[in-house]
């Protein structure tokens, strides 16, 4: 008798095919960019995450030193350690299937397990999501890789935007209050003054900064409520 997907497999499957699918711009424009297809597909196997990895094609295909791409790649990742933290206390896993976690540990997988009330849904949903995203982004990374080189100049077809899509995607669910807008269009102002000054790379680095400075400088509110009450 053929076991029925739970809930959270289902959305597990549908998140890994429909990232998975995103796959192909970004092994396009990494050959664009001068990466061979054997190293676009080396960076989402290993790197495997989706803005880290635009951040750094983005910036080798600017003209931008390594150093730049990787500092842009590890800015971006950063939110991974932090949805490590919350994975770890959900799923609790142990001896392999810990390091299988933190491979594992990306937006959609961290998005899937959260959604889930039952601790075993979580622990499905996890695993579904992000073995799924992560066989399928490296096979439609291959796919996108082999057309890039078929296609030639990504402008033609209008992948060169594809990074900035997907960053704007990744962004405009956020911008829900009044704050998040102020500080994305700082940050925005800041990169557009630095683009004429700093070398490829170091713009995302600048609007970073300015991120972090905002968010140091942010009221802690939780603590002005206990100071209320």
């Amino acid at each position: 008798m053929r076991r029925t997907l739970t809930p959270a497999e289902r959305i597990g499957l549908s998140i890994a095919v429909a990232t998975g699918l995103y796959g192909i711009s970004f092994g396009a424009l990494a050959v664009a960019a001068g990466l061979s297809p054997w190293q676009a597909i080396a960076l989402s196997l290993l790197m495997f995450s989706g803005g880290s990895q635009f951040a750094f094609v983005g910036t080798i295909a600017g003209g931008g030193g390594g150093a730049a791409a990787f500092g842009a790649a590890t800015l971006l990742g950063v939110r991974n350690a932090v949805y490590g933290m919350q994975i770890n206390r959900l799923l609790r896993p142990r001896g392999w299937r810990r390091l299988a976690a933190a491979q594992l540990t990306i937006d959609e997988s961290t998005a899937t397990a959260s959604g889930q009330l039952e601790p075993a849904e979580q622990r499905r949903g996890f695993w579904t999501a992000g073995l799924g995203v992560f066989v399928l982004w490296g096979l439609f990374t291959a796919l996108g890789a082999a057309l890039g080189d078929a296609l030639g100049d990504p402008r033609r077809w209008g992948l060169d935007g594809a990074a900035v899509a997907a960053f704007l995607g990744l962004l405009w669910p956020r911008l829900r209050g009044r704050e998040p807008v102020a500080i994305a269009a700082a940050c925005a102002v800041a990169t557009l003054v630095a683009v004429p000054w700093a070398p490829p790379g170091v713009p995302i680095l600048v609007a970073a900064a300015v991120a972090a400075l905002l968010g140091a400088l942010r009221p802690d509110r939780g603590a002005a409520a206990g100071r209320v009450r």
